[in-house]
């Protein structure tokens, strides 16, 4: 489903309508949980800038990570692409009366309006991902399909968090053109737009670039030339050591596959309700004959988008064959040949985008079918 957004009007005919939450369901909360009350939001006069005033109480905690959502269908669903948020948002928020946050809604939301807007409060006294980012619950899935690529064999995956939807052509180039005076030799890559996924990027272009956005963002990077993790691994084609507490990185076989089910069981695809595939689902089988802007089709029960179709991703392991029994965050063998990458692209058939489905090549290729998404582990600031 096409994500159709409206245009903002000069100044609302109504008050906006305002909800806040205090934290997601699969969290372990502290003693007292914060609250927020008393949310309101008003358009500057003349401007694209909305300011969001919340008060916020929590007995026990410091600081907490305020984050904001914003809806466009009076809070059915929050899924307007909102980033831009400053004040009183982010980690290290203390509680107390009188917030405000400002949202740029022209940067986010350029010619569009609504009636309908409503915006969402949330609050946390433990860790909440960056924007644009899922955290996906710690536990037991079943990984892999009889059917499609098998033995079906149970997975325990930690939490960690992962991108909403592929990583754009805007977001590589943003964080690319920080990266180029910094040390790193990263390809340009290719796209059809900046709201289009970047593509004709290899295993090792995106792995610099998981770097490049810790660093950009300033935190650890995941990636090293050397086991103790004293050099940062910014050019070249290596095969790096990981740290896989800190920073963006690719999502291993098994997050990837646990992601891309969405919480649902035994499915053929990410949609739990079916089965079957058609074209209001996903971007397949050249029947567009391109790629289609990322977040084109309705989310995955863990809230994901384009987990089949539009791009192939990325993943971290070589390919082995699965091993038999319970295994705890499978990461893959130590060497191989080829890398891993999921879901299908836009040319690829309905067999190709199942869930299960498995594909791997040499990690210097590239195509205008393959891109990526990353993860980040729990916890950082």
């Amino acid at each position: 489903m096409n994500l159709h957004l409206t245009r903002i009007p000069s100044r609302w005919s109504r008050p906006l309508a305002l909800v806040a939450v205090a934290a997601l369901g699969f969290f372990h909360l502290s003693a007292a949980d914060p609250v927020i009350t008393n949310v309101r939001a008003a358009q500057r006069e003349g401007t694209r800038l909305v300011d969001i005033d919340y008060d916020v109480r929590d007995p026990d905690s410091p600081t907490l990570q305020i984050a904001v959502e914003v809806s466009d269908n009076n809070g059915a669903s929050y899924t307007v692409p909102a980033v831009s948020f400053t004040g009183d948002v982010g980690h290290g928020i203390r509680p107390g009366a009188g917030k405000r946050i400002t949202w740029d809604a022209k940067a986010d939301w350029p010619n569009q309006y609504s009636s309908k807007v409503r915006f969402r409060v949330l609050a946390s006294d433990v860790w909440l991902p960056p924007r644009g980012m899922v955290l996906i619950p710690a536990g037991v899935f079943t990984m892999g399909d009889d059917r499609v690529a098998g033995p079906a064999h149970p997975v325990d995956v930690s939490a960690f968090a992962i991108d909403r939807t592929e990583v754009t052509a805007a977001l590589w180039n943003e964080v690319r053109t920080w990266a180029l005076s910094r040390g790193y030799d990263l390809t340009p890559g290719g796209s059809l737009g900046n709201d289009h996924p970047i593509h004709t990027v290899n295993w090792f272009d995106v792995v610099k670039w998981c770097n490049a956005r810790s660093e950009k963002e300033g935190l650890v990077p995941a990636y090293y030339l050397d086991e103790a993790k004293t050099q940062v691994y910014r050019a070249g084609d290596k095969a790096p050591f990981v740290n896989w507490n800190a920073g963006y990185r690719l999502p291993t076989e098994a997050e990837w596959e646990k992601a891309g089910r969405g919480g649902a069981v035994g499915r053929l695809y990410p949609w739990a309700d079916s089965d079957d595939i058609s074209d209001d689902r996903l971007n397949y089988n050249n029947r567009i004959g391109r790629t289609t802007p990322a977040g084109s089709y309705a989310a995955n029960g863990f809230g994901l988008r384009d987990m089949a179709g539009n791009v192939w991703e990325w993943c971290w392991d070589w390919h082995a064959e699965y091993p038999g029994g319970l295994v705890t965050d499978p990461r893959g063998p130590a060497s191989g040949s080829a890398r891993l990458f999921r879901g299908g692209g836009w040319t690829d058939s309905a067999e190709s985008c199942r869930v299960a489905f498995r594909y791997a090549f040499t990690p210097a290729y590239r195509n205008n079918g393959i891109g990526f998404r990353t993860v980040l582990p729990p916890g950082q600031p």
